[in-house]
């Protein structure tokens, strides 16, 4: 007898649970509605296959144990079988991009630009490791992340989660991560999903959303070839991205997402959209959302309209539009899924083995994103080896960004665009926490009006941006545009972060604290927190020491290590460092080249 595969045994339950189905059944199945939205109750009466948290959808109290309450409520309705229903267990999802930060008391890791500083896969799939525990402990199932975007210009408002501009950088961190986030498909692992299928971090001047114009040999190379990794080492899920190439919406694009990922690179997983990201195809919904799914589209991401989107994909389908051999390769896709990753033999979540851990936010997953944080610093100048500090000296610890351990998290942190207090983050230390453990001659004056020659040897000032997430981080010399959708009734026109990528302007606070300091003869060490390299001449020069801390999450007990000489400075630049704030900034030499780090120790 003949022993069949894990792949054959998958395909086949598959196509019997496919068998039993109704239409009704199956298009619920390519609904992910939002859990504001959605109760129990319409998981239930509508066989909704997938529900998701928004960026700072959060129940309850926002503790460990209301998401395993909310999604065991949520999962139990899946499998009823009232009225002959068929039980198809439901899937949970989260951004947890850096972390499961979106709940209070996670671990936050560095964002991805200061992990491609560290140049350490084995670290990143341990931190994915980390993450995927801390999902584990909610309940849930499955992460959008990781995002394999090759940011090529920082003026798009997610540089930050871009490993880096380089796109062997960004490659060399994707099997790992996939690894570390699905494990063995067991009772440790959730499902991973890639982003965004493709080219994002390609448009025309960094505007997000905007339009990819490049050849498909530029796309192949920089922006598709990170993928490759993270599908051979069993990537489940693919996020489409709200990016354009050539002018043709990636959400309703055939070619690549039928011809090319599932086709040539034989992506046998399912496909979602992202946010509401079928709307912008055509400004009638319905033709929007039949656009998509014969482009391939599997499942439906959709924050408010679910039920509209779900009647409308009926009548496309009733209608012939959509033939039922599409809706039955998606509904295939999903439910392949689904019992590769085990989901039906796994217990209710508040059964599962890692639901309400304690090792949720513990000191050993802390420890992990500390090493993160200290690997991710880069030294960018360090006049006559100020740095690393003694223990002993003196000193004033100054800047909007010393003690706010939100500036430090940044975007997709308890709330989508971040927060920007200490407060709003459980656990963790702010950087200035950090420095106060390590040397009792610290005293904090986050304004600096108390700087004395007298009494300071060194003055550490921390500055740089404040959170931001997607759009609204974007740095756009016109403010305010139109970003190519196709729909004039649903605009993108959310308010820039800024003009420009000189910091100086952005936030001239910074630069004036800085030369305050520093005229009083105190040597200034400055330590940049942001989620790209921005243009810095006048703080550099103004600085004895200059370190680029990025967004290193909930430890900045990290940075501390590495300013007071715990550890050395291991990171080297995974972005090129701007020279000027020219639109063209690429076309000039840089003040620092990608791979720039001073090494110490």
């Amino acid at each position: 007898m003949t022993t069949m595969t894990r792949h054959e045994i998958v395909a086949e339950r598959a196509e019997s649970l496919l068998a039993r189905m109704s239409l009704a059944q199956k298009l619920g199945q390519m609904i992910m509605s939002e859990r504001m939205a959605t109760t129990p109750d319409d998981v239930r009466d509508f066989h909704l296959g997938s529900v998701l948290s928004g960026g700072g959808s959060a129940p309850g109290a926002n503790a460990v144990g209301d998401w395993v309450a909310m999604n065991d409520a949520y999962w139990t309705a899946s499998m009823s079988e009232a009225n002959g229903r068929l039980p198809i267990p439901l899937l949970y999802a989260v951004d947890a991009v850096h972390g499961h930060a979106n709940v209070l008391g996670a671990t936050v890791f560095p964002h991805n630009i200061g992990l491609g500083c560290a140049r350490d896969p084995e670290l990143v799939e341990r931190t994915a490791r980390v993450m995927a525990k801390e999902v584990l402990a909610t309940g849930v199932d499955w992460t959008f992340a990781p995002t394999l975007a090759v940011a090529q210009n920082i003026h798009w408002g997610r540089t930050y989660e871009s490993f880096s501009e380089d796109p062997a950088v960004v490659a060399s961190y994707a099997a790992g991560y996939v690894r570390g986030v699905q494990h063995d498909l067991g009772t440790d692992g959730v499902i991973a999903c890639a982003k965004h299928w493709v080219g994002d971090g390609g448009t025309t001047a960094g505007n997000d959303q905007g339009d990819t114009a490049i050849s498909e040999e530029e796309l192949e190379r920089t922006h598709m070839s990170p993928y490759y990794p993270a599908l051979e080492a069993g990537l489940l899920t693919v996020m489409a991205s709200f990016n354009s190439w050539n002018g043709d919406k990636c959400h309703g694009h055939r070619y690549l997402l039928t011809d090319v990922l599932k086709g040539r690179l034989g992506f046998d997983g399912l496909v979602v959209s992202d946010w509401d990201g079928v709307d912008y195809l055509h400004e009638d919904y319905g033709t929007a959302i039949g656009m998509a799914v014969n482009a391939g589209m599997d499942v439906f991401m959709v924050s408010l309209e679910w039920k509209r989107c779900l009647e409308l994909l009926q009548q496309q389908v009733e209608a012939g539009i959509v033939p039922m051999s599409r809706i039955d390769d998606a509904v295939r896709r999903i439910l392949s899924v689904k019992l590769r990753f085990g989901l039906f033999e796994k217990p209710r979540p508040a059964d599962r083995s890692w639901s309400n851990s304690d090792s949720f936010g513990s000191a050993a997953h802390r420890e992990i994103a500390r090493e993160a944080v200290r690997k991710s610093l880069v030294l960018l100048k360090n006049e006559d080896a100020l740095l690393p500090l003694s223990r002993a000296a003196r000193i004033l610890v100054a800047g909007k960004s010393a003690h706010n351990r939100g500036h430090q998290c940044g975007g997709f942190t308890v709330a989508w665009q971040g927060e920007t207090t200490n407060e709003a983050i459980v656990g963790g230390t702010s950087i200035w926490e950090g420095i106060q453990a390590l040397a009792p001659m610290a005293a904090l004056d986050e304004h600096g009006t108390s700087a004395d020659p007298a009494l300071h040897d060194v003055a550490i000032v921390v500055i740089g941006e404040k959170p931001y997430a997607e759009g609204m981080g974007d740095l756009r010399l016109g403010g305010r545009v139109e970003k190519g959708s196709h729909n004039p009734a649903k605009p993108h026109n959310l308010a820039p972060y800024g003009k420009t990528i000189e910091l100086a302007q952005l936030h001239p606070e910074d630069l004036a604290l800085i030369t305050a300091i520093a005229a009083k003869g105190i040597p200034v060490v400055t330590v940049f927190v942001g989620g790209r390299p921005l243009v810095v001449n006048a703080e550099l020069d103004a600085s004895q020491a200059f370190v680029a801390a990025w967004l290193p999450g909930s430890e900045g007990q990290g940075v501390a290590d590495v300013l007071l000489g715990d550890y050395p400075f291991h990171g080297t630049l995974s972005f090129a460092w701007p020279q000027s704030a020219a639109p063209s900034y690429k076309d000039e030499a840089p003040r620092f080249a990608r791979g720039y780090g001073i090494t110490t120790g």
